[in-house]
């Protein structure tokens, strides 16, 4: 990326060109008639150099996608924590702080996240382009935009309660949902200003911090929780306060690194005025990329939603609950593979390098693959003894262990198109991929998820069935466009995106 010599990144381009492309090179050394000495250890000098860059590349990688993985765990932990501890409250509270976190998760978090996931494009390609005082600039544009999108979306959660009556909710778990939202809402402008940061190191490969900072929120978490749901009193109120807490403590944490860690020295130089510049064109990109992320998200709330309609909706519901927080988690692995190919796509098309960046997306591919056939085998062999950490009932446990081999088919293929979107957010293709996502979810996945459950009677397996149909369509929608990607033109892109801001300023 940044510091590569120019002779280097000619050499690696035409490496790069040989063996993962189409090599003229060796139609050449066939019909050469003499000097076949040469050309052989020519020919094996040139691969075991593409060899050395596609390791290296692997390593990269590697050192990007475990810490992110780790980061995406740990905070979708701050959640999960918070509602095991209601949990030892009675029945009630635990349903009002199951449905005050899903109704936040859809009207907040995924929308502050999904926007926030424009600093991908712009904050990647700008690293790549070695114009590292825009990152700064980027962040605070987006800390602003977010910070003034978190204001209607805080007064969505303080009417929770009366939204989820209107929705024909139980009027005692909605009563719980709100009083838990309400004390929640200074958390929703840490969550925006988290994204920034978390985004703003991650473009920039540098997300060892994230963790750290992750681990140490983790673990105050569970302190926090103790002291404010049990040796305070406070409740289902305590619960919010503790995540409140925590994620304010991490976005505390990151400042203090990025103020004053000299390697972010050149990537913040200070709040500037030139974040005040040209916030339309972030909304711009804001926007699809927040739409293209909720599509996907709300497509599978909904599912649990439609299971309350069902026959037996107490069965399904406890089930499809079962398998979300299950898809989610597993999630959380293909969410940091996916930050991980959305940097170094970037990157590399920042700095002009078309090569580099369709390397680095094959060597992706070939990762999410193996991880998700893993999962998928490992899912399938827990199916008999996964529900009985949720439930001890039978019926319950049995029809978990129904749900598993669709469920690992699901988390194979939501991990491919993960990796797949996240190299679109590299590129910038956020407004095509919010219409891939529109279609393959609401065209297709829920249309399909009713006929299944109940045209075809197949109850929670069949809402889970037309997820899948919506999945596939998504899947085979993002290779086809990332097989007829032209990379050199997308390079060219991100290249003028960088001349032109350098023109500006």
């Amino acid at each position: 990326m940044g510091g590569r010599g120019g002779d280097r990144e000619i050499h690696e381009a035409a490496l790069l060109e040989s063996p993962l492309i189409q090599n003229r090179d060796h139609e050449h050394e066939r019909n050469d008639g003499g000097g076949g000495e040469k050309c052989s250890l020519g020919s094996a000098r040139r691969g075991d150099e593409s060899r050395a860059i596609i390791f290296e590349e692997v390593k990269k990688q590697a050192w990007l996608s475990g810490p992110l993985i780790g980061v995406c765990l740990l905070q979708y932990c701050i959640q999960v924590i918070s509602v095991m501890f209601v949990g030892h409250l009675g029945e009630l509270p635990l349903s009002g702080a199951s449905m005050a976190t899903s109704f936040a998760s859809v009207t907040g978090f995924s929308v502050l996240l999904g926007m926030g996931s424009a600093l991908e494009t712009l904050c990647g390609q700008a690293y790549g382009a070695k114009q590292y005082h825009m990152l700064g600039v980027y962040t605070q544009r987006a800390m602003l935009t977010l910070l003034c999108v978190s204001i209607p979306l805080a007064v969505v959660w303080l009417y929770t309660s009366d939204i989820l009556r209107a929705f024909g909710q139980d009027a005692e778990i909605s009563t719980e949902a709100g009083i838990f939202n309400r004390w929640m809402i200074p958390s929703l402008f840490a969550y925006g200003l988290l994204i920034c940061l978390n985004r703003f190191l991650q473009t920039q490969n540098n997300v060892l911090p994230m963790m750290l900072g992750s681990l140490v929120t983790a673990s105050l978490h569970m302190v926090f929780c103790w002291l404010f749901i049990f040796k305070l009193g406070l409740g289902t109120r305590g619960a919010a306060l503790a995540n409140t807490i925590s994620n304010w403590n991490n976005v505390i944490l990151l400042a203090i690194y990025v103020k004053f860690s000299p390697t972010c020295i050149k990537t913040w130089t200070g709040f500037t005025t030139e974040a005040l510049h040209d916030i339309v064109s972030f909304v711009k990109l804001a926007v699809p990329s927040a739409t293209m992320i909720c599509f996907e998200y709300w497509s599978f709330e909904m599912v649990v939603l439609l299971s309350g309609l069902l026959p037996n909706p107490k069965l399904e519901t406890s089930v499809l609950s079962i398998s979300l927080n299950t898809c989610w988690m597993v999630y959380m692995i293909s969410v940091g593979l996916g930050g991980t190919i959305s940097t170094r796509v970037s990157n590399e098309l920042g700095a002009g390098h078309a090569a580099g960046a369709r390397l680095a997306l094959r060597v992706m591919i070939v990762i999410a693959v193996t991880e998700g056939a893993i999962i998928g085998i490992v899912t399938i062999l827990v199916r008999y003894v996964w529900g009985k950490l949720y439930s001890n009932e039978e019926e319950v446990i049995e029809y978990v262990a129904k749900m598993m081999p669709l469920l690992a088919l699901s988390d194979f293929l939501d991990g491919f198109q993960c990796v797949l979107s996240g190299s679109a957010r590299g590129c910038g293709w956020q407004n095509l991929c919010a219409w891939i996502n529109f279609g393959a979810y609401y065209g297709v996945a829920i249309p399909c998820a009713i006929l299944f459950a109940f045209g075809f009677h197949i109850g929670g397996m069949g809402l889970w069935m037309g997820i899948i149909c919506g999945l596939s369509v998504q899947v085979m929608a993002l290779i086809t466009v990332n097989a007829c990607t032209n990379w050199n033109q997308e390079a060219k892109k991100a290249v003028d995106r960088a001349e032109a801001v350098t023109s500006t300023f």
